[in-house]
């Protein structure tokens, strides 16, 4: 995706450019937001060692366009990347994320006054979209003895009358079917779908308990994340993306399966390409 294509992307749709793993831009009625942004090359409190991505990011950091609004689910460093926030300062009018996550910016180098911290359920608005922070099951921390000191999100992205919902992490629980009964329907969800194990069943989702947490959220088409660009688990590389095809056939779901760089546009038909089918 280039500088003059997301210029070109009409200003009264909401757009998402897959930047990888969970990291996406959105135009949302014409302003610039990144979800959960990671542009560094290893998920890793080291340079040298952790998770290397894949494949580059479709747009490289520098020529991200200015960014009205930033939102983070939790504080892992597959979600949460120093090196890009701090490259990000004074480029990004907001920053919204959950309760005690802004110590964690503020650390970085963020001004205090442009980080809104929500509790789960809460909400607040900026730029035309509107924003709550919804439970998710999971955890946190970025150091040995930090675990769980700060909280983790989902969250839903109201802007020009469609909805759009982020999992975050989470490991399946009954809170997808409060949060669809509270602001659902979701034109679109983000689902996790990636990085499970049997080892670690309440923290991130098998592609089943994805397709059920998208029919609890009351999701309209079902875009897949958290998978693609970093090894976090054991399963395959594939093995994600397969299995929630066959599911989503099966049900008759709507699937949303994005190359890296491709640009969904919220509410509009596509064909969905199954493009990892002939990677070697």
């Amino acid at each position: 995706v280039t500088q003059a294509q997301l210029q070109a992307l009409p200003d009264h749709a909401n757009h998402i450019i897959r930047l990888g793993h969970s990291s996406h831009l959105l135009k949302l009625q014409g302003r610039f937001w990144l979800i959960d942004p990671v542009f560094g090359e290893r998920v890793s409190p080291f340079s040298f060692i952790g998770p290397k991505r894949f494949h580059p990011t479709p747009l490289p950091l520098q020529e991200l366009p200015p960014i009205a609004g930033l939102v983070l689910s939790h504080d892992h460093y597959d979600h949460l990347d120093e090196p890009t926030i701090k490259f990000l300062i004074g480029k990004v009018e907001r920053y919204f994320v959950p309760l005690a996550v802004g110590a964690r910016l503020r650390a970085m180098g963020v001004e205090a006054d442009r980080i809104t911290e929500l509790d789960w359920w809460q909400a607040d608005a900026h730029a035309g979209v509107t924003l709550t922070a919804t439970p998710s099951q999971h955890f946190s921390g970025r150091t040995l003895n930090d675990r769980n000191s700060t909280l983790w999100a989902s969250w839903v992205l109201q802007a020009g009358g469609q909805r759009i919902f982020y999992t975050g992490d989470s490991g399946y629980f009954p809170g997808f079917k409060t949060i669809g009964e509270k602001l659902g329907p979701m034109d679109v969800a983000l689902m996790e779908n990636g990085a499970y194990d049997a080892y670690w069943p309440s923290v991130h989702m098998t592609p089943e308990e994805t397709v059920q947490a998208f029919t609890d959220v009351r999701g309209q088409v079902l875009y897949s994340v958290h998978n693609s660009t970093f090894a976090l688990a054991m399963h395959g590389w594939r093995d994600p993306l397969d299995r929630l095809v066959a599911l989503s056939e099966q049900r008759n779901i709507a699937l949303a399966t994005p190359e890296i760089g491709e640009v969904l546009t919220v509410g509009q038909q596509r064909s969905n390409a199954l493009w990892w089918k002939n990677l070697r």
